[in-house]
């Protein structure tokens, strides 16, 4: 049982604590793991660890590509935050040997945007818009016939003398992804032809990922200290690599440099993540619903006002993993803490829950 530190947990300021503190459990892409991503990114799909459905199928399709000497079909991968879509595109590149094109939906404003984006295009290269979900969608318009038939029709003008004219563009491979695969036009997902869905990772899949980066990293790290990195790591790569970070700056100040078992626990008990994966707003919120309200359904809102957080936050950011691990479930009345909740905070659970 893991018991969260009272005093940091529940300050007088929580919004200012919440603003110093960088969540470390988080699944967007931060500054920090911009700094050594591209190092621990694999560079192809022999390298690449987990989702051996989705590779296994790519090696086949790339396979066949190259043998005709085509581009590769239009491809889209969905999934949480940090699964891996961003560097599957990466590997994709590389696997082709083409030139990839990095952008993403809300930074084409403009059809001209678009436009300036795919006449720089050459023959084969890919382009990958991440967040594709969020495109404008005038530009998604135009963006159809040049992932059909690789032309662009663009109206020069206004008024009577507006004309419109025809660009040929390259072959290209338009490669999407996208957190929110609802959010995509009905339109703009029938054009891609190749989809996948990224599933989060088992431990001993992750266990490997941090085995491998710590090895890039030059951080000595044993096989049981890498496993606890991982059951941590909420099923997602980008988690356990920015664990791991976080376990080597403490192993550099609080001991040899090596990351071993005790090592690893006790740092991470340090950056307050608890055996689930949990960081201290998790446990505020479980606390809230199991010591606050003892179990009884809460609205959102009310929840949101007893832990000083945005409601839109708690169930985009908090709530999803929370009801993953089976310690939240929605009523019909409002949200309601499990019995799991309470055995993993270490309370008796009311007669009545």
């Amino acid at each position: 049982m893991w018991q969260a530190p009272e005093d940091d947990l529940f300050s007088d300021n929580p919004e200012a604590d919440y603003a110093k503190r960088a969540r470390e459990v988080g699944g967007e892409l931060t500054e920090d793991d911009l700094d050594v991503d591209r190092t621990l990114r694999p560079k192809a799909l022999d390298d690449y660890i987990g989702q051996e459905r989705v590779c296994d199928n790519l090696r086949v399709l790339i396979a066949a590509a190259k043998k005709r000497g085509e581009p590769l079909d239009h491809v889209i991968f969905s999934g949480p935050p940090g699964l891996g879509k961003t560097t599957l595109a990466n590997v994709l590149a590389n696997e082709m040997g083409a030139k990839i094109h990095t952008t993403s939906g809300p930074a084409i404003e403009r059809t001209g945007d678009l436009a300036a984006v795919l006449t720089n295009l050459e023959e084969g290269d890919i382009l990958f818009v991440d967040e594709i979900h969020r495109l404008n969608h005038q530009v998604e318009e135009v963006l159809y016939p040049a992932m059909e038939d690789f032309f662009l029709d663009i109206v020069i003008g206004k008024g009577p003398a507006a004309r419109s004219i025809r660009l040929d563009i390259p072959k290209f491979t338009l490669v999407g992804a996208t957190t929110r695969t609802g959010l995509l036009t009905g339109p703009l997902r029938d054009r891609f032809g190749i989809s996948y869905r990224l599933d989060y990772y088992t431990i001993p899949e992750l266990t490997q990922i941090v085995k491998r980066s710590a090895s890039i990293l030059g951080v000595e790290c044993d096989d049981q200290a890498a496993a606890e990195i991982a059951s941590r790591s909420r099923g997602t790569p980008r988690l356990a690599n920015r664990l791991l970070k976080r376990v080597r700056d403490y192993a550099e100040v609080k001991s040899t440099g090596v990351i071993t078992v005790d090592v690893a626990q006790r740092a991470l008990s340090f950056f307050e993540i608890d055996e689930l994966g949990l960081d201290w707003m998790d446990v505020k919120i479980l606390k809230a619903l199991t010591q606050t309200f003892r179990g009884r359904p809460v609205g959102l809102t009310t929840i949101a006002s007893a832990v000083s957080e945005d409601p839109e936050t708690i169930e985009d950011v908090y709530e999803p993993y929370l009801l993953q691990c089976g310690l939240m479930i929605r009523t019909p009345q409002g949200r309601k803490a499990t019995r799991a909740a309470f055995d993993h905070l270490g309370l008796v659970p009311p007669s009545d829950s």
